[in-house]
Formats: structure tokens, sequence, C-alpha cells
């Protein structure tokens, strides 16, 4: 069996998962066997992946499209390489293949872990290159993060239906679709309002 694996550390709003769900389908995977996540990739209880891994059995092949996919933890891509190498299966990350339904070459083992290593390297620079801006930008003045909201950034439409809602006519997922607002801003707007 052929699965596939997609991962964007955010949501799909924010990141397009898309470009991978069509390269995984062109080497082999189909809608069914393809696990789409949205968590970092340093995280380590990550719940399709956890699927995926639960289910692969001797002569499957996992796709990635890229180390990083997978993993951005070194020690989790050691853990993956030794369950692929016990269960005999196939790991195509991007163009590199790593077929442990025989005996893994020493070689092709260590490049897997370098890339590893420069996938979690390449994570921890940009999560210090972050901070470093935020703390530039602090040190100029400025807010860092969401502006705070208050009654008058609240918009008409919410107060329209409010009564409805605070006389129990609506819950709150009518009340998000009636005002076109998402659940989590409706949740904010009745924090502040309440």
């Amino acid at each position: 069996m052929v699965y596939g694996y997609a991962r964007c550390s955010t949501n799909e709003k924010q990141q397009d998962i898309n470009r991978q769900v069509r390269e995984l389908k062109q080497k082999g995977a189909t809608d069914k066997t393809i696990y789409l996540e949205y968590e970092s990739g340093i995280k380590e209880n990550r719940a399709e992946l956890s699927k995926l891994l639960d289910i692969v059995q001797s002569g499957d092949i996992i796709l990635a499209t890229e180390v990083s996919r997978i993993t951005r933890s070194t020690k989790q891509l050691c853990d993956i390489i030794e369950l692929a190498k016990d269960r005999h299966i196939r790991l195509e990350l991007g163009t590199f293949v790593v077929d442990c339904t025989k005996e893994l070459d020493p070689m092709t083992e260590g490049m897997l872990k370098m890339m590893g290593v420069f996938s979690e390297l390449e994570r921890n620079i940009i999560s210090q290159r972050v901070k470093s801006g935020m703390d530039n930008a602090r040190a100029k003045g400025k807010t860092i993060g969401r502006p705070k909201v208050t009654e008058d950034d609240i918009p008409s439409i919410f107060y329209k239906h409010y009564p409805k809602y605070k006389n129990g006519e609506i819950n709150k997922k009518e009340f998000s679709r009636l005002c076109s607002l998402s659940y989590p801003t409706i949740y904010k707007y009745l924090s502040i309002v309440e």
C-alpha cells in the first residue's frame, strides 16, 4: 500500500497543503491513503502521523514531499527510521528513498539523519529570527501580537443578533452563522460584552 503524509504548521486558511497532496498523488497515493496534518513538525504526538505509523505493514510505502514534512525533530526521525527498519517499509521523502524492505545501507541511513539535523536546525533558526524580530520591535516601542478588542470594535451585526442569543433563541453556532463571524470571534466578543 502507498501512503502519503502531508503537513503544514498552521491551519488550512493560512497555509495551502494542496501542493503536497498533488505531489503525493503523482507518486501513487490516493485521497484515501493520504494523511493531512496541521501541526508543528517539532510536536511529538501528532494524531495523523501516529495513525499512519500504526497501520503501515511490511512492504508498504510512506511518501512525503520532503523530510521536514514528516518531522523537524532529529530524535523523532530516528524513531521513524527504526520503525521503518522493524516493519520493512519504504520511505520516499521527496527524491530521497530509504528502502527498509531490505537491509538499510548505513550511508543512506546516515544521510537521512543528517537531513533531519538540517531540518531541525532550519526550524530553530527561523524560531530564533522571529524572537529576535519581536524583541527588536518591542525595543522600538511597538506592541506585539493582536491588538486588544474593545466594545467599540464589535460590529453592529453582532449587537443586532445578540438579544436572540441572550434570550436562548439561538445557540453560539447559529449566532456565528447569522453574523457571518467565526466561532472563535463570537466567543471573543461575548467575553467582552458579558
